[in-house]
């Protein structure tokens, strides 16, 4: 079975374990099968399955400039990610 197939199938039994239409023991089952399949963090794993180890830096960037201006962000928050913003290396 190749990871994307595996992963599809893990969504699945996710899906099932969220549903409040499926009974008690379909829930059960899909949470016997997401410990059989080792895991349920699909997003991760697709991830990682398609090569994409590392973060793009200048994306990482564009995120400390934005939480930098978000009036959601605390101020601890805000000159955290300053700090961060003078630790990246420019690209």
């Amino acid at each position: 079975m190749s990871t994307e197939e595996r992963v599809n199938q893990l969504r699945g039994y996710k899906a099932t374990l969220n549903n409040p239409n499926v009974s008690d023991e379909a829930k059960q089952n899909a949470q016997g099968m997401l410990q059989e399949l080792g895991g349920d963090r699909p997003r991760e794993e697709i991830h990682h399955a398609q090569g994409h180890y590392d973060k793009d830096p200048m994306r990482v960037n564009a995120g400390l400039k934005a939480a930098q201006n978000n009036p959601g962000v605390s101020q601890s928050g805000k000159q955290a990610a300053a700090e961060k913003l003078d630790q990246t290396p420019d690209e």
